[in-house]
């Protein structure tokens, strides 16, 4: 899977159909699962296993997402982007994490607070995008609120189960050096 095309526009899209809309959804979701993945490799050559297992779960998460929307929309292969590119209003999606968030010794903790933020994001993307959609794009684009607020939701809950890590959880007495 390849990231979709972007181009940073600063302001929210402007989205006239339903299917433009869900190649927006499907994007999102696909730029997510490959970032995840991203992640866990970055994880896994940190020998932080654990979180690297933790971010190939949400990176499958993602991956069903925009499997999802595949099936939803009777796709059998990935949209193509909008002419130009998909507009975000930052380099990336909203549901897309950035690699300067990650630290070798994280914990799952913070990997589950950086979904959230990047689920809170596609939520509020969904939510402003409402609020500027044309009338006859408005359903659509709120049960995208809706769907995103359940992950929200989801993500929340599980960071509610996962523990917090110690105050010290950065501290290394031996750490890596340029020459390790």
């Amino acid at each position: 899977m390849s990231q979709p095309e972007t181009r940073k526009g600063g302001a929210l899209p402007e989205i006239k159909s339903v299917d433009e809309l869900m190649r927006y959804a499907y994007a999102m979701e696909a730029e997510a699962a490959e970032r995840y993945a991203d992640f866990a490799d970055i994880m896994e050559t940190h020998n932080n296993r654990e979180v690297a297992e933790l971010f190939r779960k949400l990176a499958r998460i993602e991956g069903r997402h925009s499997e999802q929307v595949l099936e939803t929309m009777g796709w059998k292969t990935p949209p193509t982007p909008p002419e130009g590119g998909y507009r975000w209003e930052r380099l990336s999606g909203p549901e897309s994490g950035e690699p300067e968030e990650l630290h070798y010794l994280m914990q799952p903790y913070h990997a589950l607070q950086i979904a959230l933020h990047n689920e809170k994001r596609a939520y509020d993307f969904f939510r402003r995008l409402g609020q500027t959609a044309p009338v006859e794009l408005r359903q659509a684009v709120k049960e995208m609120e809706t769907d995103e607020a359940e992950h929200v939701a989801l993500i929340q809950a599980w960071l509610d189960r996962t523990a917090k890590p110690e105050a010290n959880w950065a501290d290394d007495p031996d750490p890596p050096v340029w020459n390790d």
